[in-house]
Formats: structure tokens, sequence, C-alpha cells
């Protein structure tokens, strides 16, 4: 039996997300006040301990929607979490280069030295993880593999999960972005001591055009969805065990609260890009440039067939780059319970 649910604690990533939306527009804390749940944010926590739980999953009744990369390792660490959904909203993902470097095409980079990016103290470095994983899909199209190109590490110290007095900080770190805006690996690139670097989303569009940059290959814009799947192709919808389980009944309203901000976007596009610009401290241009002029009809959370192909084949990519130390049937890390007692029931109102 459902039990009535005190306290919420909810994150999610500066990235498209149906949850995102579904706060700004109170939806998530209008799906839980019948019960008189309280809504809180790790992101704004003043304990690091607490926000950390965006990457470990470790706080309980906790719900999760962002980069699949944190929620699998944590899986994979033991962590009692499920899926209850898996949204694909395809977005940039560059592999960039200067204009004088004399690299033009994905077989160029053969020899050449790659610039990644090499967090010393987090728990998962997903941004190192989804720029092997953009090089590496890259790569393949031409028969090649990352051990033809020269890796330079560039070190990182901090957290994802520090904050300062800048506004927004916690928020970017989420992202994986640098305080400051600073990014080694750019400026090793602009320096010329690497020949290209990835980068994605509004953020990589946005500093190609800054900085002159040229685009090797966009494998988000790929046809083939494995080669367009990383960190946030798809991303993952996770709530911890107990809170299925224990308030099964608040876990359908979260998803429910997801699925309604969802719907209201596919109708509402002007208004929806500029809640996403929010979300990703972008501008409404760049969220166009880095999702496309139809971001609004991206936003779909369900449990597709291509999504957990992708999701189960990133998986073992993480694993065979030593990201996780082991593997596991994601099928079985999926509840699909509360998408089924949503589409059994009759169409909720929603609002425009």
């Amino acid at each position: 039996m459902s039990q009535p649910l005190d306290t919420l604690w909810y994150t999610r990533c500066p990235v498209p997300t149906g949850l995102g939306i579904a706060v700004q527009k109170g939806w998530l804390d209008e799906a839980l006040h019948p019960q008189g749940t309280q809504i809180k944010s790790l992101r704004d926590s003043s304990s690091q301990a607490v926000r950390e739980s965006h990457f470990d999953h470790s706080l309980q009744n906790s719900v999760r929607h962002g980069g699949n990369i944190p929620a699998i390792w944590a899986r994979a660490k033991g962590r009692e979490t499920r899926v209850i959904g898996l949204s694909w909203a395809d977005e940039a993902q560059l592999i960039l280069t200067t204009r004088d470097s004399g690299i033009r095409t994905v077989k160029d980079l053969k020899g050449r030295r790659f610039g990644l990016p090499q967090w010393t103290h987090v728990q998962i470095d997903f941004s190192r993880a989804q720029a092997i994983r953009g090089l590496e899909n890259a790569l393949s199209l031409e028969g090649l593999q990352v051990r033809d190109v020269q890796l330079i590490n560039y070190p990182q110290a901090g957290s994802f999960s520090e904050t300062n007095s800048q506004p927004n900080t916690a928020l970017y770190s989420f992202g994986g972005h640098r305080s400051h805006g600073y990014n080694p690996e750019l400026v090793g690139l602009l320096r010329g001591e690497v020949d290209a670097i990835f980068l994605k989303g509004a953020y990589a569009v946005q500093l190609a055009q800054q900085f002159g940059l040229y685009s090797v290959i966009d494998t988000g814009a790929h046809p083939e969805p494995l080669i367009r799947s990383n960190n946030g192709t798809p991303r993952t919808l996770s709530v911890d065990l107990n809170l299925i389980e224990q308030h099964y009944d608040s876990a359908v309203a979260i998803l429910d609260a997801v699925l309604r901000a969802e719907q209201w976007a596919h109708s509402h596009p002007d208004d929806t890009v500029r809640y996403l610009a929010r979300e990703t401290n972008s501008s409404e241009y760049w969220v166009t440039q880095a999702y496309g002029s139809d971001a609004h009809l991206r936003l779909r959370t369900e449990l597709s067939e291509q999504s957990i192909t992708a999701l189960q084949d990133f998986t073992d990519f993480l694993q065979r780059w030593q990201f996780i130390e082991h593997s596991f049937d994601v099928r079985a890390w999926i509840d699909p319970r509360p998408l089924a007692s949503l589409r059994e029931q009759l169409p909720s109102q929603r609002a425009d």
C-alpha cells in the first residue's frame, strides 16, 4: 500500500528535461500537494553531501532526471534505484578543431592530439566519459579506434557539486561546466597544445562560434541512434527504491508531472525555448542551435526499445572503459509500472 510522502528531493541536469519544466511551472509541487509533500531541491542545499546525491543518488525519496552516466554509475555501485522513464532529446555533440589545424574529416584525426578532461576529485567523471564516447563513435564511422589518436589529459581539481558566490554555479557544475567558464581542453586547443576536443549542447555551439572553431563532425546529428547515444541520449528519469516501493503513488505523480510538462511543451514552442534557455543557462538562440528548432517536440519521456537498447550499449561502453567495474542488465533496472499505471488511466486534464 502506498504511504504518504513527507519530503521529496529532486534534481535535474542543466539540459532539456520534462522534470525541469515541471519544476519551473510548479507542476511538481502541484502533483504532490494533496498529500502535503515538501519539495526540496538538491541544487539549492547548503550541504555538499546532499548535492552529491545528484551523482550517487544517496538520498532516500529522491528523483533525478538528467545525464545517464551518474545514474548508471550509482546503480553499478549497488545503489538501489529504478528507472521509470527515458527521454531522448538529440543535441549537438561536436568534435572541434581550429581552422588552421588541417583537420577537416574524421579520418584526419588519426595520429593527432585529442584533449580530454580529467576531473581528479569526483565520484564519476562523466565529462571525460562522454568525450571518449563522442570520440569513439566518430572514429568508428571511419574504421578507426581511440588508440589511433593521442590522448592528452587536462586534470581539473574540485567537484561538480561545489558552489561559490556566483549565481547558478551549482547548475553549471551539475552540467560539468567549469566555474567562471574556464575549460582547460578548450584553452589547450586554442594554444595549439592539442588538435581537437569534444563539447556538447548549447555550451558547445556557443563556444564554437565564439572562437571560430571548425566542427569536424556532429555525432548528435548522425542517423544511427547508437552513434548519437551518449550521456544525454537517452536521459534517465530515476527514483530510489524506497520511493517507488513505499510511495508508489508519489512516483506515479512525479512521472505524470513530467509527462504533463512535455505535452504542454509540444504545443508551446516559443515558451518552451524560453524555459529551456533558463534550464541550460544559455540563450534561446543557442538552445535552438544545439537542440534544434523542434526542441519542444524532443521532450518525450517513455520506455522505447531504442532508448533501452542504447542505454544497455552505453552501460557496456562505461564498463569497457572502466568507468564502472561491472555492467548490468538495464531492463532489470527499469520499473515500467508507473508508466503503465498512467497509460491505464484516463488522460488527465492538461493545463495550457
